[in-house]
């Protein structure tokens, strides 16, 4: 059995997530790190955890058996938290944490295809059993498509030359395997590149596969109406593109006016929105943390705080 996944900045967590007795959301479970720090934490709090994941579910649900009926576990994408919550009785959340990377499991599993350090099928889906591979929808996809999925999600500014390569290597039966996409990028990108650049390729497809920006939307719009009045939500995100998402989604409405010479009324005023950042800046993870787990390099932690009604 692989070691466990060291889940990142938990004290950090902790310190904003923690609001007394009363129920919680880990909205990725994974391997329910986070959850156990929580419930040893927080002896009165009750927990949710929810994951798309199956394996990761299931692994989760023997590290957290010791809580008993505390834990209520349900497999389900963001999209799928409204009905988890309902079927978990649907009391207002005290607290919420979105951790949006991946797990050190998921990416040592070579049938996964997450990671381009070990070989194995061009998968990266969260949930085998829905959906395409990567592999499958590259065959499908347009070039344009493509380009914009590797702008948006992994910041690449060879975008355009890499869709192109991707997509006729993929029409050509050329794209099966996780060894295929790092060929692609190394003849793409002269050589071999940094291995951030490997990692970015790999982020944005993945998130294309799972469709996580648009699940991400949903679970942002849902929490304001699942959170009790001063009930926290934590947001661990992993490139600028989902930490940008949050902040918008979270901050509220920002100040607009039809022209720029009309100076603006007092009835324009913003709409606050129904959070209150905790966070004055982004909180990101010690040295001596990434010395000791290297993955936490890019995590970025913000916390938000639902006004009362």
């Amino acid at each position: 059995m692989r070691a466990r996944h060291e889940p990142v900045l938990v004290a950090e967590t902790l310190r904003w997530l923690r609001h007394g007795p009363g129920l919680y959301l880990d909205a990725t479970l994974g391997d329910g790190g986070h959850a156990e720090a929580l419930l040893l934490a927080e002896p009165m709090a009750r927990l949710l955890g929810c994951d798309r994941d199956p394996a990761a579910l299931a692994f989760a649900r023997e590290r957290l058996a010791p809580f008993g009926d505390r834990v209520k576990l349900a497999q389900a994408a963001f999209r799928e938290l409204p009905a988890a919550h309902r079927a978990a009785g649907g009391a207002k959340l005290e607290g919420a944490l979105l951790d949006l990377g991946l797990s050190s499991r998921q990416l040592d599993d070579p049938a996964r295809g997450m990671s381009f350090q070990t070989e194995g099928p061009l998968d990266l889906r969260m949930d085998k059993t829905r959906g395409e591979s990567a592999a499958e929808r590259l065959k499908g996809a347009d070039e344009g498509t493509v380009a914009q999925v590797l702008r948006a999600h992994g910041d690449l500014r060879e975008a355009g030359a890499l869709a192109r390569a991707l997509v006729a290597a993929a029409h050509s039966g050329q794209l099966e395997s996780t060894r295929d996409l790092v060929s692609v990028l190394d003849r793409t990108l002269g050589g071999r590149p940094h291995p951030r650049r490997y990692a970015q390729a790999f982020q944005a497809l993945r998130i294309w596969v799972n469709d996580e920006a648009a699940e991400l939307e949903a679970a942002l719009q849902w929490l304001p109406e699942a959170m009790s009045p001063g009930g926290v939500v934590v947001t661990i995100a992993y490139h600028s593109g989902e930490d940008r998402r949050i902040k918008q989604a979270l901050r509220g409405a920002q100040r607009t006016f039809p022209s720029r010479r009309r100076p603006p009324q007092a009835s324009e005023s913003p709409d606050p929105g129904p959070w209150d950042e905790l966070t004055r800046h982004v909180v990101t993870p010690t040295q001596d943390e990434v010395v000791r787990n290297p993955r936490a390099r890019s995590a970025r932690l913000r916390a938000f705080r639902r006004r009362a009604q």
